[in-house]
């Protein structure tokens, strides 16, 4: 089963910035509504961002106007734009399709938001 790539998580104060990369393959990209998950240890996994190949966006509204999500056709790849970053923020972040199944999970990228 193809996995998804994430990169870009790391280390930044509140306040912060981060932005966050997937690629995902081409078939999957463009026949599935794409979305950023994130987890922490002892919760179960929830979906923070998606978008529609038509370009539909859907937020949880712990990140409403701090996070955007959008895609590059060309280079099927997904992004997570966050903005003001929190604390609890803090997770490991992950993209699949919404609903998620049709790629395996990847590794994910941890995203610490820290003084």
């Amino acid at each position: 089963q193809v996995q998804s790539v994430e990169s870009g998580g790391g280390l930044v104060q509140p306040g912060g910035s981060l932005r966050l990369s997937c690629a995902a393959s081409r078939s999957i990209f463009r026949s599935n509504i794409m979305g950023w998950y994130r987890q922490v240890p002892g919760k179960e996994r929830e979906l923070v961002a998606g978008i529609s190949s038509g370009a539909y966006l859907n937020y949880a509204d712990s990140v409403k106007g701090r996070f955007t999500i959008s895609r590059d056709v060309t280079w099927n790849t997904v992004y997570l734009q966050m903005n003001s970053l929190k604390p609890e923020d803090t997770a490991v972040y992950y993209c699949n399709t919404v609903p998620p199944g049709r790629m395996a999970w990847g590794q994910g990228t941890q995203v610490t938001v820290s003084s």
